[in-house]
């Protein structure tokens, strides 16, 4: 009898392992890159980006409009947002890979202080420019309520991809780097 049981028991594990093989295989997107469970996959839209223009950590003005041409991620950010924390790893590792593209990676501070803001780009040793939005103007103009949230818009202007939550590197390769190219 306890053979039996444990031979249903051994079955009901290799189950459970099949299922969990075959759902990470059917996690991949529909371009074949492999979406890691905490990434979020972007929904592609078309509008004309905001005007957003916010003030930088170092005190200089920048709005979008400064980087016509260019391919812009705008992400929005708090540093006490754990989704937050765990892209930016990869947010640097896209910008000072592609920056030299045409590419411009804006990280957007929601709702906090210059200094809470400035350790935080220290201990994560960001380079892509910060800006400073302590009245959650650019959540509103984004039509958004929620952190971590990012647009990319193309060379002309128009927003072709948003999205709620942490994005990862291979989403920015797949997403961002064909624009960069076209």
């Amino acid at each position: 009898m306890h053979v039996l049981l444990f031979g249903i028991g051994l079955v009901f594990i290799a189950m459970a392992i099949l299922v969990a093989v075959i759902a990470a295989n059917q996690a991949q997107s529909v371009t074949g890159v492999e979406i890691p469970q905490d990434c979020v996959e972007p929904m592609k839209v078309d509008y004309p980006a905001p005007a957003i223009r916010l003030t930088d950590i170092a005190g200089s003005t920048v709005s979008l409009a400064d980087h016509n041409g260019d391919v812009i991620l705008l992400n929005t950010w708090a540093t006490w947002c754990p989704p937050c924390r765990r892209e930016m790893p990869d947010l640097e590792t896209f910008f000072r890979t592609h920056a030299e593209e045409g590419f411009v990676l804006l990280g957007v501070n929601v709702g906090e202080g210059m200094e809470t803001v400035v350790q935080f780009v220290d201990m994560f040793h960001l380079t892509f420019p910060i800006l400073l939005d302590p009245d959650e103007s650019t959540l509103r103009s984004l039509n958004s309520f929620s952190l971590p949230y990012s647009i990319v818009i193309d060379r002309e202007g128009i927003v072709r991809y948003a999205w709620s939550g942490a994005t990862c590197l291979s989403i920015l390769e797949s997403t961002i780097s064909p624009m960069l190219h076209q």
